[in-house]
C-alpha cells in the first residue's frame, strides 16, 4: 500500500547490504491494456539468477501470483489507513497521494486490495514498528 514504508525498508536493506529491487522503478511494469503488470522477462530473469543470498523485491501488481511459488516469502507491511494517509502527507519524495482523487485511491486499495495481498502473504508484518525494528524482521525472515 502506498505509504506503507516500502521505500524506507528497501533503502534500509540496501544499507545492510542486501540486493534490492523496486518494480515501481523504470524497466519492471509493462502496461498492458492500461493495466501496470511486471515485465515477465525481466522477473524471470531475477528470479533465475544465481545468488548465495537473499533479494528483496517490492511492488504490487495484478500479475504478482504468477512468480508467487518463485519467492522464499511474500510480507505484507500494513498499517491503519490514518497512518498511511498521514505518511503520504508529509512525504517529500513521491508526489503520489497529494491529490485528493488520489488519497481517495488509496483509502479504496486499502480497503478492498490488502485483503487480497494478505491472504498470499506468507508474513505481515506491522509497519507502524519503528523502521530497524521492520528491517529486523524482514532479514529475520529471509534468514529462514
Amino acid at each position: 500500500m502506498s505509504g506503507v514504508g516500502k521505500s524506507t525498508a528497501l533503502a534500509g536493506l540496501a544499507a545492510r547490504g542486501f540486493p534490492v529491487v523496486d518494480t515501481d522503478e523504470p524497466g519492471w511494469i509493462e502496461v498492458v491494456d492500461g493495466e501496470r503488470l511486471w515485465h515477465p522477462a525481466r522477473m524471470i530473469a531475477l528470479l533465475d539468477e544465481p545468488r548465495s543470498g537473499p533479494v528483496f523485491v517490492s511492488g504490487t501488481v495484478r500479475n504478482q501470483g504468477r512468480f508467487a511459488r518463485r519467492f522464499d516469502a511474500v510480507v505484507l507491511l500494513t498499517a491503519p489507513i490514518e497512518v498511511l494517509l498521514e505518511r503520504i502527507r508529509l512525504r517529500s519524495t513521491n508526489d503520489f497521494g497529494k491529490r485528493e482523487d488520489e488519497r481517495a485511491a488509496i483509502v479504496r486499495d486499502r480497503a478492498e486490495v490488502e485483503p487480497l495481498l494478505e491472504r498470499t502473504a506468507t508474513h505481515v508484518i506491522d509497519a507502524t514498528e519503528p523502521p530497524g525494528a521492520v528491517l529486523d524482521r524482514l532479514v529475520a525472515i529471509a534468514a529462514g
